[in-house]
């Protein structure tokens, strides 16, 4: 790999998970007013439009075919299009109500998990760093339930959504662009059916009165696809382990706005739990780094 494409990888990563943690976090955060089931619908929608367009462009017709017409594929992705709608709705839902910090607290323990769910599904193999991870998530988890006001229940649905669909995306092989665009289709009639009776309620932000709520629920596709392209390109450039350090960006982008910027209550438990989770991460980290 040259030094030169090295680099540009670790530029169009860090872009793409800066994008989500503080771009993605502060746009959803704003337009969440609206309602999280018309952002999440929208989001969907458009996200389904945009990819439609740029499978034209970059002439992935036939990578779309291929994909239709293979049972196992199709089966797993209409799998992972719920799982993928239900953690588009959880994490809007988090910050629309001043969950942040709890939803970062979803995406730091979520690699783990999907380390978890090797070893109890696949018989991945567990050295000793990333059992020593698995422990501390459970200890973290333990931890809080002694403190039920302060468990961050959303966060952990967020993981639990986001870390089994990976999981399952992990058992096909299919472009993330393209294997998206296919969810999206799968859940494209049932965000249709919301959206229409979000208007018939009266309850629609997605109103010719106010054309800047189309612009910003437009948007939401835009803000979805964007980043998506920046990480797979980084991705393709660097190596699994830079590309899973750069990550972290993400939840830390979310933690820090939560904290600084949203001023979000962060409890002495909390603080606890989240330190054992980032000695976790860094166990994590340390091990895949050496394993690439």
């Amino acid at each position: 790999m040259k030094q030169s494409q090295f680099k540009k990888g670790i530029i169009y990563a860090c872009a793409g998970s800066l994008w989500w943690g503080l771009l993605g976090t502060i746009f959803f955060k704003y337009i969440s007013s609206m309602g999280a089931l018309e952002v999440t619908v929208h989001r969907l929608i458009w996200t389904c439009l945009i990819l439609f367009t740029t499978t034209i462009i970059f002439k992935k017709i036939d990578v779309f075919k291929k994909i239709i017409y293979q049972r196992k594929k199709i089966f797993i992705l209409f799998l992972t299009s719920i799982l993928i709608f239900l953690n588009w709705g959880t994490w809007i839902y988090a910050i629309s109500i001043n969950k942040i910090i709890d939803a970062s607290y979803g995406y730091f323990i979520f690699p783990i998990l999907n380390i978890f769910l090797g070893y109890i599904f696949l018989g991945e193999k567990l050295n000793f760093k990333r059992k020593i991870s698995i422990f501390a998530v459970i200890l973290s988890s333990v931890y809080l339930l002694f403190n039920l006001e302060s468990f961050p229940w959303i966060g952990f649905l967020v993981a639990f959504f986001w870390s089994t669909y990976n999981f399952l995306r992990k058992k096909i092989s299919v472009d993330t662009d393209v294997g998206l665009f296919v969810e999206a289709l799968f859940m494209l009639p049932i965000a249709l059916i919301i959206s229409y009776f979000i208007y018939e309620t009266g309850n629609n932000d997605f109103s010719l009165v106010l054309p800047i709520n189309i612009l910003f629920l437009f948007l939401a596709g835009v803000m979805t696809v964007i980043p998506l392209f920046l990480f797979i390109k980084g991705l393709e450039k660097t190596t699994m382990a830079t590309s899973g350090l750069i990550f972290f960006v993400t939840p830390t982008s979310q933690f820090l706005l939560g904290f600084f910027y949203y001023n979000e209550p962060f409890n002495l438990t909390k603080l606890i739990s989240f330190i054992i989770i980032w000695i976790a991460v860094f166990i994590y980290l340390k091990d895949l780094y050496e394993k690439y």
